[in-house]
């Protein structure tokens, strides 16, 4: 009997978010394939997501060396350790996700001659991250590694004409649009009990509309705005509201402070205190805030495909986003999001103000359900999807 096809599967760090979910399902459920999970090490500033691999039975290699922030030397292990990886494993295909794991990655199994190579891109750093010239030496980069990628894969239509059109990292036919994968079922399940749980955990009363951002407190995800608009809607709206901001990060001091500068009243979780706005740092289980939450929002400057609007949507929370990234082909704009351009606060305000004061429009998300968000954003549709194009590519190389 022939053995399995081997898969190395790389990614930059397990980190709360969506390559981790998704890398973690690849592993487990692509049943077809024998596949090596390697992970780099997160940051300080972030939480842990271990337990989804952990959940799922899996053993990760860890590459401690292998972590967000550019250092030459930890980057330089990190490659020579991904040979020495490849080099005993013998994958028949590496794929890399993300920008790091892409980067370190792709470079060692191209010099190993791994025969298939593939990278995702979960997002992209070539707009509001860096300045002009060290983007550009990124792009040169991933120029270079495309040329010597077998396929790269998009998570969105809008993602693929970034890449192709906008920064042009390589031709259209090099590219597959994939879209993410999730087991969203805990988003339908138990959702009354979820509810009433949350709200009397953090005293939200029923008439009380519940608004949430979440994810890192980072520059890219431009909390400002949603504090601004907070104020605004919060002056403004004839109903009562809450506001939660799920998550940490590098910024949380600074977030506060302008919570603080805008006299907007907040809390930690450990305060058991009922203000305006609460920080309750990272809940892993995500399903219980948006059960108690009405409104998701997302104020970010730049991003792939968010998982916290995936999982809004199969919750039946109604959303009010940025129009950034590949975020318009995965919602039904004013149906069951609003979507704005970016830094406008006024806007953005009077966006958050008619969700709050519509409720109709957020009941009706709520009666429709997340049939269609399961079926499209399913972990079974993504495990199949990658399979059919894994098999593609090895029955290319193979002839």
């Amino acid at each position: 009997m022939s053995r399995k096809p081997r898969v190395l599967r790389i990614i930059n760090r397990l980190n709360l978010g969506g390559p981790t979910y998704n890398v973690a399902y690849l592993t487990k459920y692509m049943r077809d394939f024998d596949t090596l999970l390697v992970s780099g090490m997160k940051d300080e500033t972030e939480e842990s997501s271990e337990f989804i691999v952990k959940d799922l039975g899996l053993e990760p290699k860890y590459i401690p060396e292998m972590q967000r922030e550019l250092n030459p030397f930890r980057d330089y292990k990190s490659y020579f350790k991904l040979r020495k990886i490849i080099s005993e494993f013998k994958p028949d295909i590496v794929h890399t996700h993300a920008a790091k794991a892409g980067a370190v990655g792709r470079l060692a199994a191209i010099h190993e001659n791994v025969p298939v190579v593939v990278h995702t891109f979960h997002g992209h750093v070539f707009h509001s991250y860096f300045n002009s010239a060290k983007t550009q030496v990124f792009l040169n980069i991933e120029r270079y590694l495309a040329k010597r990628t077998s396929k790269i894969v998009t998570l969105s239509p809008k993602q693929l004409d970034e890449l192709t059109v906008e920064f042009k990292i390589a031709p259209k036919d090099k590219f597959q649009i994939v879209n993410l994968g999730f087991d969203l079922s805990r988003f339908t399940q138990n959702q009354a009990e979820k509810r009433a749980d949350f709200r009397s955990k953090f005293q939200v009363e029923d008439d009380e509309i519940g608004i949430g951002i979440v994810g890192r407190l980072v520059p890219i995800k431009n909390h400002s705005l949603f504090l601004q608009a907070l104020k605004i809607v919060s002056q403004k709206s004839s109903k009562k509201i809450r506001a939660f901001i799920i998550g940490d990060g590098e910024l949380r001091s600074q977030v506060e402070a302008e919570a603080t500068a805008l006299e907007i009243p907040f809390s930690s979780i450990e305060d058991h205190k009922k203000t305006l706005l609460t920080f309750t740092s990272w809940i892993k289980d995500v399903s219980w805030c948006n059960a108690g939450l009405d409104i998701i929002a997302l104020t970010s400057n730049n991003e792939g495909t968010p998982v916290s609007l995936i999982e809004a949507q199969a919750a039946g929370k109604f959303i009010v986003s940025t129009k950034v990234g590949g975020i318009k082909d995965i919602v039904e704009v004013n149906k069951n999001a609003f979507l704005v351009e970016k830094e406008n606060v006024n806007i953005f305000a009077e966006a958050l103000l008619k969700a709050v004061e519509d409720d109709i429009l957020r009941n009706n998300v709520l009666q429709q359900g997340s049939k269609e968000t399961l079926n499209r954003f399913g972990y079974e549709r993504l495990c199949a999807d990658m399979s059919k194009l894994y098999t593609q590519l090895l029955n290319v190389k193979n002839q």
